[in-house]
């Protein structure tokens, strides 16, 4: 580790696993960073959740939310709008996942699959960190924005073949992983973990996001 910690950008989507963020996955990766020595500064688009939902009966609810008012609940506050986001402040990049977070508002993969669209900021900031070649880490579904973005990427989903058909139709390649397994892209410098798009515990979240972090870091340092 650098006298000077590594410093890492946090792309969150909201507060929740089916409207935002996955609470689980988003919380691991911050502690994950943390405690390996490294910082990081959250962000998130100011932008409407595309949906938002009951919790604990699953169905919507009749209101707007903010994805960067809704993110900050994650960072205790601690978050700027994403189209701020400058790719020479930083070391690394990650994204965690959720579905109405990373495949509804960040992109439209929920809704539109393999002819998804991204989020523009989202886009330009990955895109940024690509071309400095600085590594980008996604948890979960959040690897479908690398498969949208960047030609030829290999990444993760656990083993869910819907999903992997739908990033092969992108011009992904897909590897099956079990719980708490990386997969690294050494050619394109981005490390993906399925986390729940397996049937996980919030242990082996954290051994995945873990890892994840690892495995960037290794790419950070071998530069």
């Amino acid at each position: 580790m650098s006298e000077t910690p590594y410093h890492f950008a946090v792309i969150l989507a909201g507060c929740g696993n089916r409207d935002g963020s996955e609470i689980h996955e988003s919380v691991s990766t911050l502690l994950a960073i943390d405690r390996a020595g490294a910082k990081y500064s959250c962000f998130a688009p100011d932008i409407f959740q595309y949906v938002v939902l009951n919790h604990i009966t699953g169905e919507p609810m009749a209101e707007k939310r903010n994805v960067l008012i809704e993110s900050a609940r994650i960072a205790r506050g601690n978050i700027r709008n994403l189209k701020d986001f400058i790719a020479n402040e930083f070391d690394a990049l990650v994204m965690p996942g959720g579905f109405g977070g990373a495949a509804l508002s960040l992109c439209t993969f929920g809704v539109d699959g393999d002819k998804m669209s991204v989020n523009a900021d989202v886009e330009l900031a990955v895109l940024e960190m690509v071309r400095q070649k600085k590594p980008v880490g996604a948890l979960c579904i959040a690897p479908v924005i690398l498969a949208k973005l960047i030609p030829d990427v290999k990444i993760t989903f656990g083993q869910d073949e819907d999903v992997n058909s739908k990033a092969r139709q992108m011009g992904a390649e897909t590897v099956n992983t079990k719980h708490g397994e990386i997969v690294v892209d050494y050619e394109h410098r981005v490390v993906t973990t399925p986390c729940y798009m397996l049937n996980a515990k919030i242990g082996q979240i954290y051994e995945g996001a873990e890892k994840l972090v690892a495995g960037m870091l290794s790419l950070i340092v071998s530069a």
